[in-house]
């Protein structure tokens, strides 16, 4: 028990200072619509409360290091922003749990997290890395994958074109944005790809496009592809990942200086690359455009608590690759809210967007006791 308190403290030191910052970086953002703090408070502190045994479920059928090599092939969903998360959500939700009943701390369940996602999160990087902010690089795929990608590519060779792939980016991120309830979560950057003539390749990509676990998706079951990779090719630009998921660009607009694009799905048999036909894509961006008008309808005719139960399902649900990989997601229970007292889970939904906690001088993350 003591090794296990000690561990998880030091991996709870090294997160710490790191989430703080990452958390004020971040991009503020008050939905008119989805009551989307009420549903992270309540997803994460589900994860607080049941990561612990699903993660010894996950890590007993398949050891988190192999689990994350499945990340070095596009479409699997084991990637940075979701590495990322299945740690600080669950460190948030202690946070917020402990702070009502100090007795909840457990330094095994904390071992367990933390320690399944650092074995995950080395494996994953394969640099002696653990995440992103180590170094702004994310770098998963290997040379045969950027090969397969950057064969698809085409050239964009003028503005008509280039505007055509800027709105169908933008269509999809919208799309992606509302479907995932308001978070960024659906799109996974990585890069930079150094290319030998000097430009970079940055890869891009969208998952649950389609039907999916999302039990609201349907609305989207007519759509072709339910994952979609994109190969950018980008001249003078230059890429910082983020843990998020998303990158920093230097210029920002750094879709006027895309030169290459290609597409492919992962929606194959075996979870290989395909390539997409770029002649579709305007055929594509309309049938988007009407699902997610269709979807924002149905969002507004919800009340307030379905909202909150989708969104803490998209957060909670963030373990749901990790346990796929493993051959063991239709054991698991994927039902939120489950565990959270109902008084508590009354006191949370009531919370507003706009209702922001204090910030102080103190450690993000307080050291087990």
């Amino acid at each position: 028990m003591a090794d296990h308190k000690a561990d998880a403290n030091r991996l709870i030191a090294y997160h710490s200072p790191i989430s703080q910052a990452l958390t004020a970086e971040r991009t503020s953002y008050s939905s008119q619509l989805i009551p989307v703090t009420a549903y992270i408070i309540i997803g994460c502190c589900e994860a607080f409360l049941r990561y612990p045994d699903m993660m010894r479920r996950i890590d007993e059928a398949m050891p988190a290091e192999q689990i994350a090599l499945a990340g070095h092939r596009p479409g699997t969903e084991i990637n940075s922003v979701h590495l990322w998360s299945i740690a600080n959500f669950w460190l948030l939700g202690r946070k917020i749990m402990t702070s009502l009943d100090p007795s909840l701390d457990d330094p095994a369940a904390a071992f367990t997290v933390l320690d399944f996602w650092e074995r995950a999160a080395k494996a994953y990087r394969a640099d002696g890395t653990r995440q992103v902010w180590d170094d702004g690089r994310c770098r998963p795929f290997d040379r045969e994958v950027i090969e397969r990608l950057l064969a698809g590519v085409v050239p964009v060779a003028d503005e008509a074109e280039r505007t055509r792939l800027t709105r169908f980016n933008a269509t999809v991120v919208n799309h992606l944005f509302l479907m995932w309830f308001d978070t960024r979560s659906g799109i996974a950057d990585t890069g930079p790809y150094a290319l030998p003539d000097g430009r970079v390749l940055l890869v891009r990509e969208f998952t649950k496009l389609a039907q999916s676990d999302f039990s609201w998706s349907g609305v989207a079951a007519e759509l072709p592809y339910r994952s979609l990779t994109a190969a950018l090719v980008l001249d003078g630009v230059e890429i910082q990942a983020t843990d998020f998921g998303s990158c920093k660009t230097t210029p920002e607009d750094y879709l006027q200086h895309l030169v290459g694009f290609g597409l492919f799905t992962t929606d194959t048999p075996d979870g290989s690359l395909r390539p997409v036909p770029l002649d579709g894509l305007d055929e594509l961006v309309a049938s988007i455009r009407s699902v997610q008008a269709r979807h924002y309808r149905a969002i507004a005719e919800m009340s307030r608590d379905e909202m909150i139960r989708c969104g803490a399902y998209v957060y909670f649900s963030f373990l749901g690759p990790f346990a796929e990989i493993a051959g063991v997601a239709d054991e698991l229970d994927w039902t939120v809210p489950r565990d959270i007292p109902e008084p508590l889970y009354e006191l949370f939904s009531a919370v507003k967007g706009d209702e922001e906690a204090p910030q102080d001088e103190a450690e993000y993350y307080l050291p087990i006791a």
